[in-house]
């Protein structure tokens, strides 16, 4: 029984000693980062657009999106909160200039993220390239731990871009944006 409680204090340390070391290095590391990726895609800038745009049926072709629900114009910008995987988050439209690029922009300020995600469209070959470039704020130190070293910055734009592809019936690797 002594061992078996000296094994479990000795876990019970390492895990904890490992939570500190990451939120020291959470901690200093920057905040703000700047990812993007890029596919290309058989549609139209305008055929893509669209689809991007409608906002309240990407639960539809998003498996990570459960609910969308529009709520008007607050301050000239369209807003709408998704519900998913990742909770509650609501957007705004900043820039909507259809059929290149659309800007959204996180709303929420307790999440221990927020930024905005650019959509750019390009028409390339018959079809188009849509790049998304996220200029993110991470103030929570573990979390941006997790976002560095875990998961990386890419993981939430490839998710997104390869569920519009699937939706579009293609099948294609997210690469580097611009």
């Amino acid at each position: 029984m002594k061992t078996l409680l000296m094994i479990v204090g000795v876990v019970v340390v390492v895990i904890v000693l490992l939570i500190v070391i990451m939120l020291l290095i959470g901690s200093r590391l920057n905040p703000n980062h700047t990812a993007s990726r890029s596919i290309k895609l058989r549609r139209s800038p305008a055929d893509v657009f669209a689809v991007l745009h409608n906002f309240e049926q990407s639960p539809a072709w998003r498996s990570d999106v459960k609910k969308v629900e529009m709520l008007g114009v607050v301050d000239g910008h369209v807003r709408f909160r998704e519900e998913g995987s990742n909770g509650a988050v609501t957007y705004e439209v900043l820039d909507d200039i259809a059929p290149q690029r659309l800007v959204t922009r996180i709303v929420d300020v307790d999440l221990g993220y927020s930024g905005t995600w650019t959509y750019d469209l390009q028409p390339a070959d018959g079809g188009s390239v849509l790049t998304i470039t996220e200029n993110g704020v991470v103030t929570n130190p573990m979390f941006r731990f997790m976002s560095k070293y875990v998961f990386g910055h890419t993981a939430t734009i490839d998710t997104y871009l390869k569920s519009l592809a699937a939706h579009f019936g293609e099948f294609t690797q997210p690469g580097e944006g611009k």
